[in-house]
């Protein structure tokens, strides 16, 4: 997973800001935080300020609790409000730690945003666009956005033809299998405090 958000980083380094609302505008307005996390990032910093840089700069374009329902597929129904709540909670810590440690191999990457082929009425669509990597090779990711009450939101990146919350069902789906929701749920948090330490003990 760490290579899919290193790719998300990538295609955000766009240095187009648009003031409009429009989702392929939205995608270029969210580089301008990117880029500035990326830079700070290679910076003497503790992982605790990157990730609240993260978490208050790029990640309210996500739309989280849509993103869990997705990677828990048919399980999602069978998971109680709480449980719902803990999941999205969970999963969101979970992308801001992977967000962060592929924030170091930041490179400077062209895109190039496609042309929106959407309706103006339309409140789902497609952005797509590619990276252009120096001597390798072009890179498609396209981010399914929904509109919202408080704007385009992402619900789901595709890397290469490969869904990121679809990504994570598998995984999800096995632990629920073994261990309920639950189960799920205290493995994504053991991840997530294992991420934290291993975090603090690289920047002591």
């Amino acid at each position: 997973m760490k290579t899919i958000f290193a790719l998300l980083i990538c295609s955000f380094a766009s240095l187009a800001v648009a003031q409009e609302l429009a989702p392929d505008a939205q995608v270029k307005k969210i580089a301008v935080d990117v880029i500035a996390i990326a830079r700070q990032a290679k910076e003497p910093k503790t992982a605790g300020q990157i990730n609240d840089l993260i978490d208050t700069k790029v990640l309210p374009y996500f739309n989280f609790g849509h993103m869990t329902a997705l990677a828990l597929g048919r399980n999602w129904p069978k998971a109680s409000a709480e449980q719902q709540k803990a999941l999205t909670g969970e999963f969101r810590t979970l992308l801001v730690r992977t967000y962060s440690s592929a924030l170091s191999t930041y490179k400077n990457q062209a895109i190039e945003v496609k042309p929106l082929r959407a309706a103006a009425t339309d409140e789902d669509v497609t952005v797509r666009t590619l990276v252009r990597q120096p001597g390798g090779e072009s890179i498609s990711i396209d981010y399914s956005m929904e509109k919202t009450p408080g704007g385009w939101k992402i619900y789901d990146v595709v890397v290469g033809g490969v869904s990121l919350v679809t990504n994570y069902r598998e995984t999800f789906n096995s632990a629920i299998r073994d261990g309920g929701v639950d189960g799920l749920i205290k493995a994504l948090a053991g991840k997530n405090r294992a991420q934290e330490g291993h975090a603090g003990a690289k920047h002591s």
